[in-house]
């Protein structure tokens, strides 16, 4: 029988002064319970460096692998790398297209992009703005194929699970008005998930969407922005637990 792996999952934090000393007891609480924690972008609140100064004394108190995707909101000033830098001098692992092994099983992240879903997913045509925003989606999808497919290479028999901000299906935004859709994620995403068989998938962004859903695979989809968490367990309880 194969040994589960018990995995804590945030994102949407927005990190800013008002929430000095809020994610100390939080961080300290679900490091006894997992064994490795996911942080699914939107770590800042304005993408200042700061903000992410002040995440990362929060993160003292855990004592397990932190791994990491940015999202919209730590790209907003143009200072995501010193961000990703900021994160990684305090032992946090930022996924960009990158893989890592943590507890026998291999993670794959990126930040992911919006486009839309299913058949109203946009196309590459007309404008070149509208080319290059679609462009986007494709370019995150093919980063995110290539790091599940390295560990494929590497780990023949290997659990996969994605870190993501933006979602891969339109499932788990249901709750956000659909005229937002195309904002809020892209099913270029799901498709390098079912295609190397991931077991899970975790996203933030949407803000109102749903905790968990299917792929058209059957992969579970978890939606773990705060807000989505807080209504999810109906009190302030701000972290998923997923054992793998």
């Amino acid at each position: 029988m194969n040994k589960k792996t018990t995995i804590a999952a945030i994102g949407d934090i927005h990190m800013n002064a008002s929430q000095h000393g809020k994610w100390k007891s939080i961080f300290e609480e679900l490091s006894q319970k997992a064994k490795v924690l996911l942080l699914c972008g939107d770590l800042t609140d304005t993408g200042d460096e700061e903000e992410a100064e002040l995440l990362v004394a929060e993160l003292q108190t855990v004592k397990i692998p932190v791994l990491a995707v940015l999202g919209n909101h730590d790209y907003e000033k143009g200072r995501q790398k010193q961000i990703r830098q900021i994160l990684t001098d305090n032992k946090v692992t930022v996924l960009d297209g990158e893989a890592i092994v943590v507890e026998n099983i291999g993670f794959a992240g990126v930040k992911g992009f919006g486009g839309g879903f299913d058949r109203y997913m946009l196309s590459m045509f007309g404008e070149d703005a509208m080319k290059s925003f679609v462009q986007e989606a494709v370019n995150e999808s093919l980063l995110l194929d290539r790091a599940l497919a390295r560990l494929e290479q590497e780990y023949s028999d290997i659990k996969k699970v994605a870190l993501l901000h933006y979602a891969p299906i339109a499932e788990t935004v249901t709750g956000e008005p659909k005229e937002i859709y195309p904002f809020l994620g892209s099913t270029h995403l799901v498709e390098p998930l079912q295609r190397r068989k991931v077991t899970a998938a975790f996203h933030g962004h949407a803000h109102a969407g749903k905790f968990k859903a299917l792929s058209p695979a059957g992969i579970p989809i978890y939606n773990v922005a705060v807000p989505v968490l807080k209504a999810q367990h109906g009190n302030e309880t701000s972290y998923a637990l997923i054992d793998i």
